[in-house]
């Protein structure tokens, strides 16, 4: 059974910077050096899905929810080549599935060809919203495979799925994430009786933090995700320097998600229940002083109180709980 998945929207066999015209393409590794693209065995998307099933058949059954065996999807940032993306992929899953602490299951990454850097911001915005309508295609899948399980398990609970599937995004992934779980939504009919994902993690996420806000632009989308995840986290710092810069060269009047949390202020403000899934972590104190502003943007994946919260979010640990056990604070900043 593969150890890494990979689902690739990239042109040149995988590894271009352009979006793949022909459509996705799916890959497997039974590990080495996953920046290698000779280290992946390229398989068709039905061989995938089966392998994928296989994979999930096998995890154990009958176990408490929060050791239930996960179902990961990982979607990056902007600026990413096939190498960045596999190698933080690799080392992701180093850190959330090893270890005597780990968690059980896999992961599978989603690798969009981000275009450039944060200062070329529309022009790849543009191309997320591209590359989003291939990840449509991905989580609608899921989304029938699932329904498919939750029926058969109620003819026979022998039948019921042995995974949570969740999702981490990082900064303008959350973008494509935003897009493709609209689309999704309005595909399946706007399902209101099935979660597609179980935990979404989103972090330093470069949407607009009036996402989850009744009236605001973008709360149709944000609506589709509220009601396809069970739990939303947002994980931000305000001492984030690249969605600063991202901010900055907006000119919308609203601040990121990753730098300022979710919005808190009139006018636009939802009262629970419509977004009681929906929370937020200011991760600032887990990142020492001299890890600089623009460092901070990838430091949540390179520390490791921030790992160990992840962990705990995607095992489905209760909000309030995270909270009394100061699983949410670090200690590392501000300095004494």
């Amino acid at each position: 059974m593969p150890n890494y998945w990979l689902i690739s929207d990239r042109d040149k066999n995988g590894i271009g910077q352009g979006m793949n015209n022909a459509g996705l393409t799916y890959w497997v590794s039974e590990g080495g050096d996953l920046t290698n693209i000779g280290n992946w065995k390229k398989v068709t998307a039905n061989k995938f899905q089966s392998l994928l099933a296989d994979a999930a058949d096998q995890f154990p059954a009958d176990v408490p929810s929060e050791q239930q065996s996960h179902i990961t999807l990982l979607v990056h940032g902007f600026n990413v080549s096939f190498q960045s993306a596999t190698g933080f992929y690799q080392k992701l899953c180093n850190s959330l599935f090893t270890g005597p602490d780990s968690l059980n299951g896999l992961c599978v990454l989603y690798d969009w060809p981000s275009l450039g850097s944060i200062l070329g911001y529309e022009p790849d915005r543009a191309h997320a919203r591209a590359c989003a309508g291939d990840l449509t295609d991905v989580l609608s899948a899921m989304f029938d495979y699932l329904v498919e399980r939750q029926n058969a398990a109620i003819k026979n609970p022998a039948n019921a799925c042995k995974a949570k599937v969740s999702m981490i995004a990082h900064s303008m992934g959350n973008y494509v994430l935003q897009k493709a779980m609209a689309a999704a939504w309005t595909r399946k009919n706007q399902p209101l009786l099935a979660s597609l994902l179980n935990q979404l993690v989103m972090v330093a996420a470069d949407v607009d933090n009036d996402l989850f806000d009744a009236g605001a632009p973008d709360n149709g989308d944000g609506n589709a995700i509220v009601n396809l995840s069970y739990r939303i986290t947002a994980l931000y710092s305000g001492r984030d320097a690249v969605l600063g810069m991202s901010a900055g060269l907006k000119h919308f009047g609203t601040r990121r998600l990753g730098r300022s949390g979710l919005a808190h202020s009139p006018p636009l403000v939802t009262q629970p229940p419509a977004t009681d899934n929906v929370w937020d972590v200011d991760c600032s104190s887990f990142f020492p002083e001299e890890i600089g502003g623009e460092a901070i943007h990838g430091a949540y994946f390179e520390t490791n109180g921030t790992i160990e919260l992840m962990r705990k979010i995607l095992r489905g640990i209760d909000r309030e709980v995270l909270k009394t056990t100061k699983a949410t604070q670090g200690t590392a900043w501000p300095p004494t």
